[in-house]
């Protein structure tokens, strides 16, 4: 798949555009979105994105569409486990509800920046080195192992209690003056001549760091679905561009998603053994099958591995639900 430079230019520029008339306005007229709001706005990416499914069929070929879809779909089903996390920094930051919008918003254009260049360093590894999908892989799997241990030990407590970024955030505050309340949306205040920086900042700092943790897993995960820079990039451009509403339009329903953990770490589990299956074909070490390929095994195709993906969201979604209402019924 090849993809001119002009291309990459113009979805820059689409992409700065969208952020800086959502910043204006969100800058403008802080406060907490309806919910009406937030389905509209969801929408609207959802249908964008999937439309852009066509837009790349069209232009470099089915096979490429498949890739993308199956990718998006990935990077927006790991994307909602963004959402507990998010929950846990503005209760532990005591984030007014009007400034959460804008924290996010600016939290998600910082991940969009890291997850760029994780892109660059992803993609710069596997033309380098074709050992690079063992990596990928064996660090999937390993992920899928921990995701698992994380949901169950989060069921047995009740929830999520902490966050990635509490260590760098308590390491920064150490060397930046910060005060600790807020100042209506501004970032950095000016006390007595000095410069403080709010509460704010703090947060969207830990929410871009959050995400450049969720990228570790994230980035290797849809380069399991396709080796194209470009869709990969796309494809978590949109996932992410939705994550602020997403936020507000599943908040209230994220408790019930308690079983989620066990779907996304079958995704990862599964696209794991994806790249090492590929990694066997593309075989050059030499302590491994005398450095020839091993074909025994027959690759996975990404139709298949976009079937696996939404059928395991499908049933985990309903066991989450159907489980979280049996306990609602028992307590009344």
């Amino acid at each position: 798949m090849n993809v001119d430079i002009w291309v990459w230019v113009a979805t820059f520029l689409i992409l700065v555009t969208v952020l800086a008339v959502d910043f204006i306005y969100q800058v403008r007229n802080p406060h907490e979105p309806t919910f009406r709001e937030s389905a509209i706005q969801s929408a609207i990416y959802i249908i964008l994105a999937l439309l852009f499914t066509f837009v790349v069929g069209g232009i470099w070929g089915p096979q490429f569409a498949q890739e993308y879809f199956a990718g998006y779909i990935t990077e927006k089903s790991l994307s909602v486990d963004n959402v507990f996390v998010f929950l846990v920094i503005f209760s532990q930051f005591a984030v007014p509800r009007e400034l959460r919008s804008q924290a996010l918003l600016i939290g998600v254009g910082l991940a969009l920046v890291l997850r760029f260049i994780f892109i660059l360093l992803g993609a710069a590894f596997i033309e380098n080195f074709s050992w690079a999908f063992y990596v990928f892989g064996a660090f999937l799997l390993f992920t899928a192992l921990k995701l698992l241990k994380d949901t169950y030990d989060g069921l047995k407590e009740g929830g999520h209690n902490d966050y990635a970024g509490g260590k760098l955030i308590s390491t920064i505050q150490k060397f930046i003056p910060a005060t600790d309340k807020y100042h209506g949306n501004k970032m950095v205040i000016k006390v007595s001549g000095k410069r403080l920086a709010t509460p704010l900042l703090m947060v969207m700092i830990a929410i871009g760091f959050t995400d450049l943790l969720f990228a570790l897993d994230s980035i290797p995960a849809i380069y399991g679905l396709t080796d194209v820079p470009y869709i990969v990039f796309v494809a978590n451009v949109f996932a992410l561009l939705g994550l602020r509403q997403l936020y507000f339009l599943l908040g209230g329903l994220m408790e019930r998603l308690k079983y989620l953990g066990v779907g996304l770490s079958a995704i990862l589990g599964w696209i794991g053994l994806k790249l090492v299956i590929h990694a066997l074909h593309k075989n050059e070490l030499p302590f491994i099958n005398g450095g020839e390929s091993f074909t025994l095994i027959p690759e996975i195709r990404t139709d298949l591995s976009l079937f696996v993906i939404l059928i395991t969201l499908l049933i985990t979604t309903i066991w989450s639900l159907a489980a979280t209402s049996k306990n609602r019924e028992k307590k009344s």
